[in-house]
This record gives structure tokens, sequence and C-alpha cells, in this order.
């Protein structure tokens, strides 16, 4: 029934319950754990991460700023969201079975669903909303081989079918399929079905009100205001000076300080955000796995976790998906050997005579900052390595799937085989490593199409086994995600990754 790997697969018996169950146990409604009583009013101030170079208001193309996709999902719903256990919960779908064969998938739309202007949403707004989707990010972010395989079945229902088995569709659907009206010309409107309404916009702030028709229960707050920051360092200054009730994702130096003052609480989300260093796998410097394994041999994982996070984290092993139920504690973890690494590159005939550049943004709490650190650590094994940094926007035009050697930051850590389809699986759109790989493919075929338990946990570790082998990736550790808010806020999200933007539940005490 629900697809994930602790629940036992048996299509279409005992689903209600167990998706009501998951619904009043996803993190959007997490327990006021500092006591009280929820109350209702009050106007939140939220920071977030952003630039305003990089401002996107359509709810189906790629956006790169934590501000855009935080307005985003208050306005609209997608089909599910980042639950604890399972870790898929029901949000504009209430309910979802596939066929025995888990080709086909059904969601069937919550009851009393509404868009924002009265209009019931029917099967017909989530068809197109999915169909657009898919046309504009492909199988990335919608996993079916065309739009033809999205399709009605009976007014409040729809069908997705997928070319070969797969057993992850509602997980891989979290957070990604935002729900429009069907043949929506102006996405400036904003006419979602979310808790809350957008009010006002200007420069990539904006204020949202309550929608008190929402289907899953009025909010507490009033509205919220969503202003965007350049910079984390910005928004720490933001959060001091109480000109915002809760810098998101602020980064370790700004917990530090924050620590230190009564009016203000710093909640950690442990396995939020993955800082990692992509390597391009297809071609270029780094095209040797050997070579690859040498750079992962250099990296002090401990003292990168010390300096780059002030220990707000824990060292990686260079696996993406770290929180998974199936993450594969048995490999050993790599630790550092220069004299390993020096005769790697050795063997590959490495020119390390040459001065390799290594490009970065200021997006992430910390992430310039582990360029310079692991350049400083590569050097002992004969690597010269210039660390560059552009603004995001250059990036992400110029650096971002080109680069032989660059920065990235994932903020979702929950699943395994949500970083294979997104951006390892030959086929994904974001293939930032360039990694073509026969047998990885292969392993994830096998995943998707694996019942839950130990056949998908064996396919799931093989996957985990080849990206410690010859990934692209140096996962050196991952950063817990620091908020800071003030005392009077309650209830924030305790999910990290993408679960961090499900505010419906916040409130402010007196």
């Amino acid at each position: 029934m629900e697809l994930n790997r602790r629940q036992v697969f048996k299509a279409g018996l005992g689903l209600s319950a167990v998706l009501a169950l998951a619904a009043c146990t996803d993190g959007s409604s997490p327990s006021d754990s500092s006591g009280g009583t929820p109350q209702r009013g009050g106007t939140l101030r939220f920071g977030a991460i952003g630039k305003s170079s990089k401002i996107e208001r359509d709810p189906h193309e790629t956006m790169s700023n934590e501000s855009d996709f935080l307005i985003m999902s208050l306005v609209y719903d997608p089909l599910t969201v980042p639950g604890t256990d399972p870790n898929v919960a029901p949000r504009l779908a209430s309910t979802w079975e596939s066929d025995r064969e888990q080709r086909n998938w059904t969601f069937t739309i919550a009851d009393g669903a509404r868009f924002h202007d009265g209009r019931p949403v029917t099967s017909e707004d989530v068809v197109w909303s999915l169909r657009r989707l898919r046309a504009a990010g492909g199988e990335t972010k919608v996993p079916v081989a065309s739009v033809d395989d999205i399709n009605p079945t009976g007014p409040n229902a729809v069908v997705l079918t997928c070319a070969a088995p797969n057993s992850q569709m509602p997980l891989l659907l979290r957070m990604m399929t935002f729900v429009l009206p069907k043949g929506t010309a102006d996405v400036t409107e904003a006419i979602g079905t979310g808790p809350f309404r957008l009010e006002s916009y200007d420069n990539g702030n904006a204020r949202l009100v309550r929608n008190d028709d929402w289907y899953g229960g009025a909010p507490l707050l009033d509205a919220i205001e969503v202003t965007l920051f350049e910079s984390p360092e910005a928004m720490a200054n933001a959060i001091m000076a109480g000109q915002i009730d809760v810098a998101s994702s602020v980064g370790a130096v700004a917990g530090r300080m924050a620590e230190t003052r009564d009016d203000l609480e710093v909640f950690r989300r442990p396995n939020d955000v993955a800082v990692a260093i992509a390597m391009r796998t297809s071609d270029g410097p780094f095209a040797d796995p050997r070579v690859r394994e040498a750079l992962r041999l250099a990296v002090d994982r401990e003292a990168m976790v010390s300096q780059v996070l002030s220990g707000y984290g824990t060292v990686a092993n260079d696996i993406l998906g770290t929180a998974d139920p199936t993450f594969d504690a048995s490999i050993p973890q790599r630790a550092r050997d220069l004299d390993r690494a020096r005769k790697l590159l050795s063997e590959a005939k490495f020119d390390t005579k040459k001065t390799y550049q290594l490009v970065t943004k200021q997006e992430a709490a910390g992430e310039v900052e582990s360029a310079k650190v692991f350049a400083s650590q590569a050097k002992e094994i004969g690597l010269d390595i210039e660390v560059v940094v552009q603004e995001a926007n250059a990036f992400y035009d110029a650096t971002w799937l080109k680069a032989p050697l660059y920065t990235v930051n994932w903020g979702t850590n929950d699943s395994v085989m949500f970083f294979a389809s997104k951006v390892m699986y030959s086929r994904t759109k974001w293939n930032e490593t360039n990694f073509h790989d026969q047998t990885f493919d292969k392993a994830y075929a096998t995943a998707l199409a694996a019942p839950p338990g130990a056949e998908f946990t064996k396919a799931s570790r093989a996957i985990q086994q080849i990206q410690y082998d010859r990934g692209g990736y140096i996962v050196w550790g991952m950063a817990d995600g620091i908020d800071i808010a003030s005392s009077s806020v309650r209830d924030l999200p305790k999910l990290g990754g993408y679960g961090r933007v499900q505010l419906e539940r916040v409130w402010l005490s007196n």
C-alpha cells in the first residue's frame, strides 16, 4: 500500500487506515515541545535565503531560492509531502494505491480541496498540472515516460502509468507536484490550494494570509511575511536585531551567537543539509575513478565538520541520503589516507603540476568555507586547487552540470532513492556529475521494482555501494539545519529537508 519500505506493500488493502495514521504523525503538525496551548492570530516574520537575480514565480520551474520554495509551498499543495514514519505523508492526495505490478499509481484528491478562488480541485486540474510539470522538468520531476501517462480516472483521482515497476512513486513526487487550476495563463496570480493565500509580492518578498477554507484545517497564524536575504550573514543580523521572528537555515556561526541570547531559541535539524563536492565523471581530469577516490581520501572529515560547521553536524561517507532507513552503516567509514591518495594519483598518471578550479557560490551556510578548507587539505596530496566564488546566477548558468569540480548543496536527506532519481540516474535532467553507470542504472531499476522489506533494502544498499566506490560526490559531512527563532515562536517543523516549509501549525505565544 504505502510506498515506504518500512510498510508491507499489498496494493489496495488497508490503504486508507495507513494514510490516516500518516496524516496524524507527519512532520507538518509537531507537538509544542515548550508547552502551552496553541493560540490563533499574529503575523510570523520569516527570513529565507535567496538571490534577487534568481527569483522564480512559476511553481513548475527549477527553484534555487529557499525563499521562493517557501512561498510556493505555502501557496500551493503537492500531492505528497515529507513525513516522519513513514517518510511520505498525504497532502493534496489523501490516499494512493498501485496495481500489483506497481506500474499504475492512483492518487485520490483530498475531500474539500479548493483553490483560493473557491473552485473545487478536480482530476483535470491535477492532470494538467502534472503534465505541465513533466513537460518542464522531464522524468526528474514526474517519473513517467511521457505526458500521455498522466490521466484522470473519475472526477477526483488521477492515474500515473510507469514504463516499469516503480515502488517509490509517492516518494518521488514529494514537494514537486504543485497543483494549479487547469489552463492557468498567469502564474503570478498565485491561485493555489495551500494553507496560505498570496496577498502581496515585491521582488522576492511576500505577505501571505491564512486560508480559512484549507481542507487540512485553517492555520493558526493570521499571516506570514517572507523576507528574502541574500546571505546567511544578513539574515543572522536581522534575527539578532529583532527584525524577523525566524531565520531559516542560517548556519552554525549564527547558531553559536544565538545560544547566548535568552530571547532567541536555536533549533537543530540533524542530517539536514549536504554540502558536497561534485566531480565530473564522464570526462575531464576527474573521470578516472582512482582520481576521485584519491580526492575523497584527502579529506579530513572531522576537521571539515569542526571548521566549516562549528560542530553542528556529523561526518559522512560519500553517500547521499544519510537519514534513509535503509542507509548502509556497514560500509566502512572512509578515513583520511594521504599515502594511498598519492599512490592512486600516481597510478592514474594525474597531472599534479596543473592548478584545478573548484567553483563555489555563497548559497548554503558554510559552502564557500567548505571549498576553501578542502583546497587546503588537498595540498597535502600535491593537488593545487584554486577556489573560485561565483555569483549564483553565473554559477547556475555556466557551472552547474558542466564544470569538472564544484560545490553543491541539497536540503533533503531521508531517501537514497530520491538522490538516485534526481541527480545520479543516467536519464535525470539534473545529473550533477554526469554519472552514466550501467550497473548503477540497473540497481536503481531493481530498487524501483522491489517491494518494501529485505529485497528493497538489498537493492538500496547496492546503489549506496556504487556511490561509495566510484560515484561523483565527495560527501564529507552532514550539516545540521540551524533555525533561529524568537522565543514566542512555537511548533516550528521538526523535520529536516523539505519538511521545514510545512508551517501551517506554527503559532505565536503572547
